[in-house]
């Protein structure tokens, strides 16, 4: 599983969501995706991107795609401190 976790600007939280769409979209209907979301915490300004994949193998293969469609995106000016990766395995 891959979670982001967001801490957008509130002037830019509209285009962050546009672009987390983008990142799901560019995985969906991929074999070795199980599904992909775009959440919103409901007690902050968080958004929370959250794709689960049928292995490593199939994230190693599939998050360069998702990457490369939001690429040009300009984080750095969207987000008020870094995104958080979280990259989970079930134990």
């Amino acid at each position: 599983m891959l979670m982001s976790v967001h801490h957008p600007h509130p002037e830019h939280r509209e285009a962050l969501i546009e672009s987390m769409h983008r990142y799901g979209d560019a995985l969906r209907g991929k074999p070795g995706l199980v599904s992909v979301h775009t959440l919103a915490d409901a007690g902050s300004d968080r958004l929370v991107g959250l794709a689960i994949f049928e292995s490593e193998e199939a994230f190693q293969r599939l998050a360069p795609e998702a990457r490369a469609a939001v690429a040009d995106d300009p984080f750095d000016v969207w987000e008020r401190v870094p995104i958080e990766g979280l990259r989970l395995s079930e134990v």
